[in-house]
């Protein structure tokens, strides 16, 4: 790329951090039967939309060098295989939508963008969106999603998008519902450990038919989306399988901010999302005194599962008054803090020891809890809380005095005459 090329992507970038996608949750947990390229197109294309202000004939203008910028397009066929997008997403692209209504489902088949017009003399791109597909886009209340679009830009797979896409919504309401108070802390962890099933995420990404063999699918489709998304995006996500009997059932996937990625710019003119960022910031606050506070955090260094110096990084002990402490409560009030102190003990024992920057000890010790709590009591706290409730039993039994063998009537001298002289002798002994 020249030197020119890249000041001008550069510019670009700067331009496009501003720009967010909006979409109904509908939409997103719709099934895209397009291609990673028209599914792009498509996203950017909503990005363009001004939700305030929609448009009325539902067409917006994109820019040919736009287009390639975002594609990151420098070569000669350029013109050619964007021409060859635009026909493929006409021909090939739809949604299909599946909405919960009062006595079933509805589903609907639509064609997003029906129309697009270029030419060959100057950059312009007339994109018109169907009326269909706007309901999706502009009129939304509630239930919605919206992400800077300069997230989905490096993500290279098709299932990478729409992965992300679903992620987001889920993380979405984790951060809006935090800030409300409106939501308990199991309807937030689930928020933020979203659980799907296996069929409903093939069907999502159109993988019903493909990859059948369930190995292939965590191969190709779900390891390869979640290492672009960890890669490229804001959010750090790993996940679990759910089995039930031998089969997989369910992912659990647990969903962090990526500590190092930029800060979401396209928030901070919108004032809502401000004043969200203000309450956010009183909560942590008050969580991070709190976390200080707790019998917990003393716990926890006392059993090595952290530093005193972990005590002064707010986002650590933020975070645990946030994830960890409430499922430790829950510990208690279930088992016993005997429990607790046997479950830390055991979480140290078996804790692998990374280097600080690869170790998560919130989301690992988060994990842990959570786990103790799904499994039950577990069979190593199992055992020793048996062995108490055995040691309490032994302990409140009478003592009972061990009767002699000459009190029972039945009984039968059976000493013998050189016994019986051997102990006269000592009893003479003793008289002297």
């Amino acid at each position: 790329m020249s030197i020119i090329a890249k000041k001008e992507r550069i510019s670009y970038m700067n331009e496009i951090n501003n720009r967010k996608v909006v979409e109904a949750n509908a939409l997103i947990t719709s099934i895209a039967k397009m291609d990673k390229n028209p599914l792009k197109i498509f996203e950017l294309a909503v990005s363009c939309i001004d939700t305030d202000n929609p448009p009325k004939d539902n067409i917006i203008y994109l820019s040919k060098h736009e287009l390639f910028n975002f594609f990151d397009v420098s070569d000669n066929d350029k013109h050619s295989r964007f021409k060859k997008s635009i026909e493929k997403m006409q021909k090939q692209a739809f949604f299909q939508i599946k909405e919960e209504k009062d006595k079933g489902f509805k589903f609907k088949s639509i064609v997003p963008i029906p129309f697009v017009e270029w030419n060959d003399f100057n950059d312009e791109v007339k994109i018109e969106f169907s009326s269909h597909i706007m309901p999706y886009l502009v009129d939304l209340k509630s239930n919605f999603t919206q992400y800077v679009i300069t997230d989905i830009m490096e993500l290279e797979s098709k299932y990478s998008i729409i992965i992300y896409k679903w992620l987001s919504m889920q993380y979405n309401q984790f951060e809006n519902y935090s800030v409300k108070n409106n939501r308990t802390t199991k309807q937030l962890d689930e928020y933020r450990n979203p659980i799907i099933s296996l069929d409903e995420l093939r069907s999502m990404t159109d993988t019903v038919d493909r990859y059948k063999v369930n190995n292939n699918f965590f191969v190709w489709v779900l390891n390869v989306a979640l290492k672009e998304i960890n890669e490229y995006t804001h959010l750090d996500v790993t996940y679990e399988k759910i089995r039930r009997g031998r089969s997989i059932s369910d992912i659990k996937f647990h969903i962090e901010k990526n500590a190092h990625w930029k800060d979401e710019e396209y928030k901070r003119d919108d004032e809502v999302a401000q004043l969200s960022i203000e309450q956010q910031q009183q909560q942590n606050q008050i969580l991070f005194a709190e976390g200080i506070a707790s019998t917990y955090t003393a716990q926890l260094i006392t059993n090595n599962l952290i530093t005193a110096l972990d005590t002064i990084n707010q986002e650590t002990i933020i975070g645990l008054s946030k994830h960890v402490y409430p499922l430790y409560d829950e510990i208690v009030k279930l088992n016993s803090e005997q429990a607790l102190t046997e479950h830390l003990g055991y979480v140290s024992d078996k804790m692998i020891d990374y280097t600080a920057g690869k170790k998560n000890i919130v989301k690992y010790l988060q994990i842990s809890a959570q786990q103790y709590l799904d499994n039950g009591i577990g069979s190593i706290v199992e055992e020793n809380k048996k062995q108490r409730m055995e040691e309490k039993k032994s302990t409140r039994k009478k003592q009972v005095k061990e009767v002699p063998e000459w009190s029972n009537a039945n009984y039968v001298e059976t000493t013998t005459d050189d016994e019986k002289a051997k102990f006269a002798e000592l009893q003479k002994k003793m008289r002297k």
